[in-house]
């Protein structure tokens, strides 16, 4: 990648409507509380309100550090929200990671810190011969995995760990999202990813937090 860049992490999740987008916001925050200029990039989202617009790339938009055109933030935006590569086969419109490559480039000369979040799971299909495993390993970022705490976490989780390491990437470390407050034997299942997850724990959070008090209680990796 290029030499300019500073520093950037792919935000990846065990699911859909884990948090990654509320994860991301809440790094995001907690970079601008210490002063450093940071972007959140949504390439790809499916998805928008009456005014057009995706209220994941809304949301980051607002908690990024630096203003930065929508159309370098989110390349790629599809009207239904339904999975990206059958929205864009729907549109007649392909997924090209060149071109998010290009925009990613460009926001990093914008800003010290950039933040990749990724659109559904780590293996959601682009298109017919791409996913987005692909647009994490064209990038090189090393990934932040964000377990959506449930029933059958371990498993999604622990697979996507594999997925990672099976395209050459780093994990540089993993957030416990409390998104299910009746889950029982939380405890027990965090001690079960805590000692199989190769990488750092960043952070656990409770249900009902907000971005603000989430980045009081999540950190990037070191």
């Amino acid at each position: 990648m290029n030499a300019n860049i500073k520093s950037a992490w792919f935000v990846t999740g065990t699911d859909t409507g884990v948090g990654k987008t509320f994860l991301t916001c809440a790094l995001l925050l907690a970079l601008r509380d210490k002063g450093i200029k940071a972007i959140g990039m949504k390439p790809v989202s499916a998805g928008t309100d009456a005014a057009g617009h995706n209220e994941d790339v809304e949301q980051l938009l607002a908690a990024s550090g630096v203003a930065a055109p929508r159309r370098l933030v989110n390349p790629y935006l599809f009207q239904p929200a339904i999975a990206p590569h059958i929205a864009a086969a729907e549109e007649g419109r392909a997924i090209d990671i060149g071109r998010i490559v290009t925009a990613f480039e460009t926001l990093c000369g914008m800003a010290d810190t950039v933040l990749v979040e990724g659109v559904g799971g780590f293996c959601v299909p682009l298109g017919p011969h791409s996913d987005t495993g692909d647009l994490a390993e064209t990038l090189r970022l090393p990934v932040i995995l964000i377990v959506g705490m449930r029933l059958g976490c371990i498993n999604h989780a622990l697979l996507t760990q594999q997925a990672i390491a099976a395209r050459g990437l780093t994990l540089a470390g993993w957030v416990a999202n409390r998104i299910d407050p009746e889950m029982m034997r939380f405890e027990e299942n965090l001690t079960a990813l805590v000692a199989r997850i190769g990488a750092p724990l960043l952070g656990i959070v409770p249900p009902g937090s907000t971005p603000t008090q989430a980045a009081t209680l999540v950190r990037l990796p070191d």
